[in-house]
């Protein structure tokens, strides 16, 4: 057992790894902490690998992995939760925007003031309004939607208690959404702390657009699977039932028309096969929650992600 397990998820960070690994070794030193550095490279098409393989050499704590291809940063803190040992776990972005001079009053609120997960907060930001806007969008409806009350989701700088990261799954664009993932799992002291965000001092950010998308995606699905990932059939049952009601209630409707009221040609007329549509749909939605329900989710395991090599 270590103190700490540091997770540097990096895509094409070269010129970072160097300092950042310096400065993450001098940090641990000043304090005491035995700790392991886990590098995951996403797929980099740089040197970055070349780098993290000679940091090694000269710093048994450092361990990597690296994937043939660009998974995503939620396949890296995957891979990365599964590999690490430390009693908490720090994860941090590559390109120094984030501080290792955090780490040990991070280490502190999980190990001594209790809590299971720890969110940095950049509340002054060095990024352009291009990303910083949509940042405030998925922070405000996350927060309405989970009821954990933090101001920065997506901080890639956090803090876990080492069975928060032992006991959840991630994958797409679920990363910036860990802290609902680990309250929907049990573990619900989730805190907050102010960090220092640096501006990026080397390459380019890796943010674009489709991360909007994709993460408005994600947000339904998360608030989906953590609401009734476990019980389908009350989401997919009650639209079921509900639909199937209405078109019923229609076809009563008609039918007493007809036989009491010698309305003819109800066959002819367009609320006739309204009724019928929603009751066809009623009973294939009830369906749908009744095979969700027969499909286990407690066979899942972590992505099988095609690792090309590893240090360790």
């Amino acid at each position: 057992m270590i103190d700490i397990s540091v997770l540097v998820p990096l895509l094409n960070e070269e010129e970072s790894l160097p300092e950042l690994s310096a400065w993450i070794d001098r940090v641990m030193k000043q304090h005491g902490f035995s700790y392991e550095l886990i590098f995951i490279d996403d797929g980099s098409s740089d040197n970055s690998w070349s780098v993290i393989q000679q940091l090694s050499e000269e710093n048994p704590a450092i361990k990597a992995v690296k994937f043939r291809r660009n998974y995503g940063k939620s396949a890296a803190l995957d891979v990365g939760f599964e590999k690490s040992i430390g009693e908490v776990l720090i994860t941090m972005d590559a390109d120094l925007q984030d501080s290792p001079d955090e780490i040990p009053e991070l280490f502190e609120m999980i190990k001594n003031q209790g809590f299971d997960l720890v969110s940095g907060w950049k509340k002054k930001r060095h990024d352009p309004v291009g990303k910083t806007i949509p940042s405030k969008f998925f922070n405000w409806a996350t927060r309405k939607m989970s009821g954990i009350n933090l101001n920065d989701f997506n901080c890639g700088l956090k803090a876990y208690r080492k069975e928060v990261v032992k006991n959840i799954i991630i994958y797409g664009e679920m990363h910036r959404y860990i802290p609902v993932i680990a309250k929907w799992s049990g573990f619900s002291k989730i805190g907050e702390k102010v960090v220092e965000h640096r501006a990026r001092k080397y390459g380019k950010t890796k943010f674009g657009w489709e991360r909007f998308i994709n993460g408005f995606l994600d947000l339904m699905t998360i608030f989906f699977v953590g609401k009734f990932g476990k019980k389908p059939m009350h989401f997919f049952g009650t639209l079921g039932v509900f639909s199937f009601f209405i078109g019923i209630l229609i076809l009563i409707y008609l039918s007493i028309e007809k036989l009491f009221f010698s309305v003819g040609g109800i066959a002819t007329r367009p609320l006739f096969y309204f009724g019928i549509l929603i009751v066809i749909i009623g009973t294939q939605l009830f369906l749908t929650g009744f095979l969700a329900e027969m499909i286990s989710r407690n066979n899942e395991k972590r992505g099988e992600y095609q690792i090309e090599k590893e240090l360790k």
